[in-house]
């Protein structure tokens, strides 16, 4: 942890003192060499799938409960919870939208918080595999927030589904303000990030047996 803290503020240091105008995750995309037509925000993918904006309170809530119970994310206190509350965006959005598409550019990670959606993968010889249907609690996209990457897969709400949503621009502002806050989160997202990238491992595996 006190590595990825060293890591955050460094990037938010300039001549020996504490910056605030941190721009780690907006900027990442574009050292990758991915243009910003290529990139798919959340504010475009919200109009696309007419995400209605939920109040803060109910979305505030639905996280803490959801977190309460998570095995990593209770490692959060009510009062980290909380501060990370204005962070985020809270959305409702209708079923059979899609939140997230496979082999897209997006910088931005996705909570359900209620509602179930279906994670697939199409495989390189075209057959679509349903990896999951997702628990209010899981957190999706994550993957190409911390990495700059394509997408895995796409994310499709089956249900009516309430949403947390955590962009590039929100997670280097936390950075800047709360850093501490920030480098928890990093880390526990990454820790969740590994055990999935495993099971889907393991779920591929066996599909091409």
């Amino acid at each position: 942890m006190k590595g990825i803290l060293g890591l955050l503020k460094s990037k938010n240091r300039k001549s020996g003192e504490e910056s605030t105008d941190s721009v780690f995750f907006t900027t990442a995309f574009a050292g990758q060499g991915v243009e910003q037509s290529q990139l798919v925000p959340w504010e475009a993918r919200a109009v696309e799938v007419d995400a209605k904006r939920l109040p803060q309170s109910r979305g505030g809530r639905l996280l803490q409960s959801l977190w309460s119970k998570d095995k990593y994310m209770a490692h959060l206190n009510h009062d980290a919870v909380e501060r990370m509350e204005r962070f985020f965006e809270f959305a409702s959005v209708a079923p059979n939208r899609d939140l997230i598409r496979q082999d897209e550019y997006g910088n931005f990670m996705v909570v359900l918080l209620t509602g179930t959606i279906a994670v697939d993968r199409v495989q390189p010889w075209g057959e679509q595999l349903r990896l999951a249907e997702t628990r209010p609690g899981d957190i999706l996209g994550e993957m190409s927030l911390l990495d700059s990457g394509i997408r895995f897969s796409a994310c499709t709400t089956l249900t009516e589904c309430e949403i947390a949503v955590l962009s590039a621009e929100a997670l280097d502002e936390m950075m800047a303000h709360d850093p501490q806050l920030a480098a928890s989160l990093v880390a526990l997202l990454a820790r969740k990030l590994s055990q999935r990238l495993r099971v889907v491992s393991a779920r591929l595996s066996e599909n091409q047996r």
